[in-house]
C-alpha cells in the first residue's frame, strides 16, 4: 500500500510503485479533471503538482510521489474559483477544453512563483503544454488577467 497526500487528503492505493500517477489519480480515486493526453509527458494535459511544481502526472510513478504533496485541478480552489480559473472564464478560453486543466495547472505554478510574469515569461513557462484547437493568445491573456487579480491591479 502507497500512501498519497492529494489535495490535503491521504490516500492508500494498493498499486505496483511503477504505476504511473496519472492512472491512481484518475481510476483508483476517480478524480477526472486530470486528462490522458499522449502518455509520453509531451503534451501537458495530465499536469498536477507535485511539492507546488507542475508535473506530467503520466511520467511521474507513484513511487515518486509518496510522502509528497500532490494537487490536481479539484484541489486548486475547492469552488473553482482560482483567479486563473476566472480568468479562463473571462477570456473565454476553452474550445474543446480537454488540454486546460494542464494549462491551468502549469499556469499556477509559474503565478505561484511571479505574480508578475511579462508575456515572453508566460510564453517560456507555457512551452510544452498544448492546444489542438489553438487558443494560445487566449490562455496568455487569461494568465496574465490572473496575475494581475492575484497582484490587486
Amino acid at each position: 500500500m502507497t500512501t498519497l497526500n492529494i489535495n490535503g487528503h491521504d490516500h492508500s492505493v494498493n498499486v505496483p510503485n511503477d504505476t504511473p500517477l496519472l492512472w491512481v489519480i484518475r481510476e483508483h480515486l476517480q478524480m477526472t479533471g486530470t486528462k490522458f493526453g499522449c502518455g509520453a509527458g509531451l503534451c501537458g494535459a495530465c499536469t498536477v503538482h507535485l511539492n507546488g511544481e507542475a508535473v506530467r502526472s503520466c511520467q511521474t510513478a507513484v513511487s515518486q510521489a509518496a510522502g509528497k504533496k500532490i494537487v490536481t485541478i479539484e484541489g486548486l480552489d475547492p469552488k473553482g474559483e482560482h483567479p486563473l480559473q476566472r480568468a479562463w472564464i473571462a477570456e473565454q478560453v476553452p474550445q474543446c477544453g480537454y488540454c486546460q486543466s494542464g494549462q491551468i495547472m502549469q499556469a499556477a505554478s509559474l503565478l505561484a512563483k511571479n505574480s508578475d510574469p511579462t508575456k515572453a515569461e508566460v510564453v517560456a513557462h507555457m512551452n510544452g503544454n498544448l492546444c489542438r484547437c489553438m487558443t494560445y493568445a487566449r490562455i496568455q491573456r487569461a494568465i496574465l488577467r490572473a496575475a494581475a487579480d492575484i497582484r490587486g491591479v
